[in-house]
C-alpha cells in the first residue's frame, strides 16, 4: 500500500513475489519445462528474471500457467487464442482498476459538495421577520394609459 505511507517489508513474499525456478513452476502446474520455456517465448506467460537471466515464477505466474494448460487441452483453444484471452483478461483487470479508481474521485467530490451545500445552509440567516396582515382594501384602482397628444 503506497499510498498509505506504510512501506512494505522487501521480504514479505506475495502472490507476485518470483520465487519459484522453472524446475519448481513446472512441477506445480503440472507442465514440462520446456513447455514453459516455449509459453515465455509466445509471451502467454512471462516471468520474472534473475541478474543471471534465470526464469523466476511467482505464485501468479503458476495459477496462469494451470490456466493456459485448461484453455489449452480441456477448451481446444489454440495458444493464439490463449494469448489474446489473456491480454483481454488483463485489459478488463486494468480498466476495472480504473473505474473503481475513478469511482472514488466521484464519491469524494459528490462528499466534499454535500460537505459545500451543508456548510451554504448552515450560514444561512433564520431570524424571524415580524409579518403584517395588510387588510385588502376595497379601493378599485383603474389605469389608463395617456393618450398621446397630436402634434400639429
Amino acid at each position: 500500500m503506497e499510498g498509505s505511507g506504510r512501506r512494505r517489508n522487501p521480504y514479505e513474499l506475495t502472490d507476485e513475489s518470483p520465487v519459484y525456478v522453472i524446475s519448481v513452476a513446472a512441477q506445480l502446474s503440472g507442465l514440462h519445462p520446456q513447455t514453459l520455456r516455449q509459453y515465455d517465448r509466445l509471451g502467454l506467460v512471462s516471468p520474472d528474471r534473475t541478474a543471471g537471466r534465470g526464469r523466476r515464477y511467482s505464485a501468479r505466474d503458476i495459477d496462469l500457467l494451470r490456466q493456459v494448460q485448461t484453455l489449452s487441452q480441456d477448451e481446444g483453444i489454440n495458444l493464439a487464442g490463449i494469448k489474446r484471452i489473456i491480454e483481454l483478461e488483463n485489459q478488463v483487470a486494468a480498466l476495472s482498476a480504473r473505474v473503481a479508481e475513478l469511482q472514488a474521485v466521484v464519491d469524494g467530490a459528490a462528499a466534499a459538495m454535500q460537505q459545500r451545500e451543508a456548510a451554504v445552509h448552515a450560514s444561512y440567516r433564520r431570524d424571524l421577520v415580524p409579518y403584517e396582515d395588510v387588510q385588502q382594501a376595497s379601493a378599485l384602482v383603474v389605469w389608463r394609459p395617456r393618450r398621446e397628444q397630436k402634434k400639429h
